[in-house]
């Protein structure tokens, strides 16, 4: 946990007081960083074991104030062991101007991320943006928060990191693709195509595919 807030932080993931990082400990546990720290700062005393139900069971600090959509993910999904919260610039700039990263476009995030929808705005720390996640988590791996940053779950820290980085690399070249003119989309049978390889590898996760009725197009 420690290397991964280090690493969201050279990566430029994060600055300042932004983000979070989870794992499960235990069906009922989890280690979380702590709240009110440049997660380049932290240590491993620094984190603070909590119950699913929110208790706090060890730890000298508090635990990030937006733990609540962490523990939500948990109990929602026996197969996510580890939650990175971050703020990656393009992407969050893609959540800013309302719009999530749904466009089947490149196939490494098709194949590893998957969709990655906007959920709606809601106080950061607060159960309501917790709720907010609710219509997607069960189907999606990645998310773009309005007006905040980006959430990534998987079977792994590792993983889950690793959709992190993918989903701002995602940003990066879909912002630099419109600057050139448009965005090609992968053809619905190009993505079945990509969402049977995952499966028959026992690629972890879930993955939506594309939105019913999706047509390749140029999206400008």
């Amino acid at each position: 946990m420690v290397n991964s807030c280090r690493r969201l932080y050279e990566r430029g993931l994060i600055a300042g007081q932004d983000g979070n990082v989870s794992v499960r400990l235990a069906p009922d546990r989890i280690l979380v960083t702590p709240a009110g720290m440049s997660k380049v700062d932290v240590g491993t005393d620094d984190l603070v074991e909590l119950s699913l139900d929110g208790r706090h069971l060890r730890g000298a600090r508090r635990a990030s104030s937006e733990v609540a959509v962490h523990l939500r993910a948990y109990r929602r999904r026996a197969d996510v062991q580890a939650v990175v919260h971050a703020h990656p610039p393009t992407a969050t700039g893609f959540a800013v101007a309302g719009e999530g990263l749904t466009a089947c476009v490149l196939p490494e995030i098709v194949y590893q991320v998957g969709q990655v929808p906007l959920v709606p705005y809601a106080t950061p720390g607060t159960e309501a943006l917790a709720d907010a996640f609710e219509p997607w988590l069960a189907t999606h791996d990645a998310f773009l928060m309005s007006n905040h940053g980006a959430l990534t779950l998987g079977p792994t820290l590792l993983i889950a990191h690793q959709r992190m980085e993918s989903v701002e690399h995602s940003a990066r070249i879909l912002f630099t693709a419109r600057l050139l003119g448009g965005v090609t989309e992968l053809t619905p049978a190009q993505v079945d195509a990509l969402i049977d390889l995952r499966s028959r590898s026992g690629a972890p996760g879930a993955n939506p595919g594309c939105p019913p009725g999706s047509e390749p197009r140029r999206v400008r």
